[in-house]
């Protein structure tokens, strides 16, 4: 049995060396990372991935809404300046090397037998797939909520590490690279909840991965202050409204969050107050 164990063990291994040997052969000569245990080599594999992931997708989506797209989406003047972009850039690349060892641990605690990952989605239905997947998803975005949340509301949290975020609080400051402009260890508590899951949830290992750094282009998403008005999703005209108020919309991927513990503010509902206050003003 015990060998049985091990042996399975070891695919979790063989996966996550194999993605190591794609990612850094091609970026690094093999005398740089070959000599080095297997959870460093790992973590260079997700630094150089997630740095890789931020620049790209940001730079694109940039280009896309700020360029190709100029005054489609958003007016000359909510544009944040270069300036701005560039300070987010600093910060989230300061804070990368502590964000991707989060997933590096996972992957150690998941290749150790301590959670619940499985390594091939042959060993359940594909409709357990979906729905350890569909509970896997509820669960993070309940505990990113409450993550979120209280980072807010406990004052010495904020302060040293929420804030450093929230630098960015008018539609001209915020951008798609201002998705990790974190405090690391702020970055680190608002990811936890995808690590926490492990431990709750059956989850394919690869899905788990995907999951996890698909949060950078998310992340990216929801700072571009463009509002997709596509229900229930946690769109950026609602993290908008986050930014400007520090009160609503926690959520992360959906409003339901926000809608069940009394936190949600709509953003056409917002343009429909802000328009009222106007005429009145006149």
């Amino acid at each position: 049995m015990a060998v049985d164990n091990a042996s399975y063990l070891m695919q979790f291994v063989d996966e996550t060396s194999f993605y190591n040997r794609i990612v850094l052969s091609h970026l690094l000569p093999s005398s740089l990372w070959e000599h080095l245990p297997h959870f460093l080599q790992t973590w260079l594999r997700n630094y150089l991935a997630g740095n890789l992931l931020y620049f790209i997708s940001g730079f694109l989506w940039c280009f896309y809404i700020y360029y190709l797209k100029l005054n489609v989406y958003l007016p000359q003047d909510a544009i944040p300046t270069r300036k701005a972009m560039l300070l987010q850039i600093h910060v989230a690349v300061k804070a990368m090397p502590c964000y991707t060892l989060l997933p590096t641990v996972s992957e150690y605690m998941i290749e150790s037998g301590w959670t619940r990952c499985y390594s091939s989605i042959g060993e359940l239905s594909w409709f357990l797939y979906f729905v350890s997947i569909a509970t896997y998803l509820v669960l993070v975005e309940f505990g990113i909520y409450w993550m979120h949340r209280e980072l807010h509301d406990i004052k010495l949290l904020y302060k040293h590490l929420h804030a450093t975020h929230h630098i960015y609080n008018k539609q001209n400051t915020l951008s798609p690279f201002a998705g990790l402009a974190f405090h690391p260890l702020d970055g680190i508590l608002q990811a936890l909840p995808h690590v926490i899951a492990l431990f709750i949830v059956p989850i394919h290992f690869t899905t788990h991965l995907g999951l996890l750094f698909m949060e950078a282009i998310w992340t990216a998403n929801i700072h571009d202050c463009i509002h997709g008005n596509i229900w229930p999703v946690m769109g950026a005209g609602y993290h908008t409204i986050h930014h400007t108020t520090y009160k609503h919309n926690y959520g992360h991927y959906t409003i339901w969050m926000d809608w069940m513990f009394g936190s949600l503010k709509d953003p056409l509902l917002e343009d429909v107050d802000n328009k009222d206050i106007s005429k009145k003003a006149e």
